[in-house]
């Protein structure tokens, strides 16, 4: 007999009647693993990983949306807007991770690219399922930060169904943000306010409805797809060196010395105490390593763009500088 737990995040009935109606395609039954209960260590570990090479397979389907997504960020971080990842759940922390990964990864200001998840900071790290429901806390968290036309907003929700990131979509257009869409059924509501949808066809779940499986497998390779090809096109990366990195560790700080003795930009003789003591010098050696490249002018290649200039902590481009009053997360 199934037993249904009531969690503390809902100490009330739902506020609308919540409909049974056809379960959406996230929700869906898999023949394939409908004795997943029986099965031996391996084979639930061989069945879990085939249906992990069908994220893979429905990603790799829909990379043309991908790239329109690239394209429209990259315009608008280039004009000086910012960038937010809305979700909920397994959706919203892969949305704050991968925008807390790129400013020690590329250099690039914190403030301009957040990451919004139902429920606050405490969700990242305990469930808050009934937060996915609050719709008005999204539309808060993106007008305290004075959401304007200039900014995109990147919401995720695998069922694309989520109140919150729905209304995240909801709120971009009422200014005129940009609105993209990762989803993992191109028919939900999520696909359809968006701009730009990305929504790779993964199917059922090993476990019916358990999207941090394949659903949060194909959001996250679709987040560090835009992330990382967004900050190539903006001239984060030399090659495939990661030199506009902010060296804060002792392995970061390692990664910086090889780089500059790989370009040669400094001699790799200089004395060891100066690297061991964290010298600026060694992060003028990052800049000299990407003034000596560069860009391709080979015919049909992509030039790279220019790091845009920034000026003042709020990271604001030089011929940008709107005032915004800055908001804690």
């Amino acid at each position: 007999m199934a037993t249904i737990l009531e969690g503390p995040e809902r100490s009330a009935p739902p506020a609308a009647p919540v409909s049974a109606g056809p379960a959406p395609a996230t929700e869906a039954v898999l023949d394939r693993t409908c004795d997943f209960d029986r099965l031996e260590v391996g084979e639930i570990l061989a069945a879990i990983h085939a249906e992990d090479r069908r994220a893979v397979e429905a990603v790799g389907a829909v990379l043309p949306d991908v790239a329109r997504a690239v394209h429209a960020l990259v315009t608008v971080l280039e004009q000086g807007g910012r960038w937010f990842n809305v979700g909920a759940g397994t959706s919203g922390r892969l949305g704050c991770l991968d925008a807390a990964e790129i400013p020690p990864t590329f250099g690039f200001p914190p403030e301009r690219i957040e990451g919004l998840i139902a429920g606050g900071p405490a969700a990242l790290a305990r469930s808050r399922e009934g937060a996915e429901d609050d719709a008005e806390g999204a539309r808060a968290a993106l007008r305290a930060r004075r959401l304007a036309a200039g900014d995109a907003v990147v919401a995720l929700s695998a069922s694309g169904r989520t109140p919150y990131a729905l209304a995240a979509l909801e709120t971009a257009r009422e200014v005129g943000a940009r609105r993209i869409a990762i989803t993992c059924d191109p028919e939900s509501p999520l696909a359809a306010a968006a701009e730009i949808a990305i929504a790779p066809r993964v199917g059922p779940e090993v476990i019916a409805g358990s999207t941090r499986m394949k659903g949060g497998s194909a959001e996250k390779m679709v987040l560090h797809q835009l992330s990382t090809a967004v900050m190539v096109r903006l001239g984060r990366v030399e090659g495939n060196r990661m030199t506009h990195l902010r060296p804060a560790s002792d392995k970061l700080w390692a990664r910086a010395l090889r780089l500059v003795r790989a370009a040669r930009a400094r001699s790799s003789t200089a004395p060891a105490a100066a690297w061991r003591t964290r010298s600026p010098r060694r992060a003028s050696g990052l800049s000299a390593l990407r003034a000596r490249r560069a860009p391709r002018s080979a015919p049909g290649a992509a030039t790279p763009r220019s790091p845009t200039r920034w000026r003042g902590s709020r990271g604001r481009p030089a011929d940008r500088r709107r005032s915004r009053r800055r908001v804690p997360p």
